[in-house]
């Protein structure tokens, strides 16, 4: 007897073996056809019951949601939709599942809305929408990985307890040992972190960029691949407060060589999803498709899920200076009408998500990599260009998304450093292992980062990047 996945056993074409195997009720019908799953693919395999040979009790319990060990003979199918269908000899109740009690949840088969599921996260992974996400997530994890593996890359595992912040933003989350109800405190009021479990001031990590870097002036080239914290108090479709990062760092890199990798990571790892993942895929075109009959036209996707998908794979990206899109958004016809929230008036403005998804989608219709901003709006480790106001910046823009990816080529002069350092108020001693890099053996070097989720958004047409995490952290939610 052959123990299988249904995933397996769909693609057989090896007919009247004995097989068995195990998943969640989906489906029953006349007390006749199981359409059963197991979570290794969107589509469930129908399980014909001898019902006459079967006792009633049994029957019962067959119920949606319940978990069942099947056995039986696998035949090519007599009914359209599939292939073939397990016609059974035996079915063993592994877990029950209460009828009335799975009417009150979103296993039972009526329509839910994705809020609704939020609210069941616990469970939303067993619906068809939650299963086809996760199952991509799951392989643009492994893609990702797979990118830098094989380009020589070396895998490294920075901080998530951190006393720096990288971004210089300051909305981090704290992290202590102490008993807030008795918080040691200096003369002046002050906390005393000296008495706190690493004696000094920590937080959760917003970045592994700082870290990274100084393994990549060591092996080369390194990427980080782990969660990040920001305490930032944004109830939007685009924001979480804990998220994954992919940050790459090279050295001997600059900005150009930086955006090429860029662009071509980004490609390599949606076309591994379109060569694996096709049912789900499919599926999740469909749905969207679905979705957006109910748009007035100006809002519905002007490309199918996999069409898009193409598109980016098989089209270079735009490359424009930031004061390049600042001219081309001034002179627009959203900025000229005030149809901006944020109206772009001068050089120096920091780009908003409108700005960049009309760049995306209404101007240039392709993705976008902008570079070269004004320093006063990029953190402080990016290199300065001679022109004394801008820095060797880019970010990625995408359709529906915005911003995709950020990087830099990072400032290896010592002294210009600290100068900007210096003129951000931060001080050396926090960041003296960050400075001595560029005392031995400073070269230019480059790096980006890429939030994972965003990335599963774009490729699963998912509008909320809280249904693209198991379980999402964001302002009043940490239910699960």
């Amino acid at each position: 007897m052959i123990k299988a996945k249904v995933a397996e056993l769909l693609n057989s074409t090896q007919y009247l073996q004995e097989v068995q195997v195990k998943g969640w009720v989906r489906a029953f019908r006349s007390n006749r056809f199981i359409a059963l799953n197991d979570g290794s693919t969107i589509n469930n395999i129908q399980c014909v019951v001898d019902y006459k040979n079967m006792s009633e009790d049994l029957l019962k319990r067959i119920t949606v949601g319940a978990a069942i060990k099947v056995k039986g003979t696998l035949h090519e199918s007599q009914g359209s939709g599939q292939k073939v269908e397990i016609q059974v000899t035996s079915v063993d109740i592994l877990g029950d599942a209460d009828p009335e009690e799975v009417k009150l949840t979103i296993l039972s088969p009526k329509k839910h809305s994705l809020e609704k599921l939020r609210e069941q996260a616990h469970l939303r992974v067993r619906t068809n929408t939650f299963g086809a996400v996760m199952r991509l997530r799951s392989k643009l994890s492994f893609a990702v990985h797979s990118y830098f593996q094989n380009n020589n890359f070396h895998y490294v595992n920075t901080p998530i307890i951190t006393g720096s912040d990288a971004e210089g933003a300051g909305e981090m989350f704290k992290v202590t040992s102490f008993d807030l109800k008795d918080i040691p405190k200096n003369e002046d009021g002050s906390i005393n972190y000296k008495e706190d479990f690493f004696g000094k001031e920590t937080n959760l990590t917003v970045s592994g960029q700082l870290e990274a870097e100084t393994y990549a002036l060591g092996l080369g080239q390194v990427y980080t691949f782990g969660p990040t914290f920001r305490a930032e108090n944004s109830n939007t479709s685009r924001h979480l407060a804990e998220f994954w990062m992919v940050e790459p760092e090279m050295a001997f890199c600059d900005l150009d060589k930086n955006m090429d990798i860029a662009e071509d990571f980004i490609k390599y790892v949606l076309k591994y999803i379109l060569d694996n993942c096709q049912d789900d895929l499919a599926f999740l075109e469909q749905r969207l498709a679905n979705e957006d009959k109910a748009k007035p036209e100006a809002e519905r996707s002007p490309m199918a899920l996999t069409e898009k998908l193409r598109f980016v794979i098989e089209n270079n990206f735009k490359r424009v200076s930031y004061t390049e899109a600042i001219e081309i958004l001034k002179n627009s016809k959203p900025n000229k009408k005030k149809k901006f929230k944020y109206i772009i008036e001068e050089w120096g403005a920091d780009l908003q998500s409108e700005h960049e998804r009309y760049l995306v989608e209404k101007h240039f219709k392709c993705p976008v990599i902008l570079f070269d901003y004004p320093a006063n709006i990029k953190a402080f480790y990016m290199r300065l260009n001679e022109d004394g106001k801008t820095v060797r910046a880019m970010d990625i823009l995408f359709p529906g998304i915005g911003e995709i990816v950020g990087g830099s080529q990072r400032e290896e002069r010592l002294d210009v450093l600290k100068e900007k350092m210096a003129a951000l108020g931060i001080d050396e001693k926090e960041l003296w292992w960050y400075l001595d890099t560029r005392k031995f053996g400073t070269c230019v070097h480059s790096g980006f980062g890429l939030g994972f989720e965003r990335l599963v958004q774009f490729a699963t047409g998912m509008g909320n990047i809280r249904d693209v995490i198991p379980f999402p952290r964001t302002p009043l939610n940490a239910e699960f």
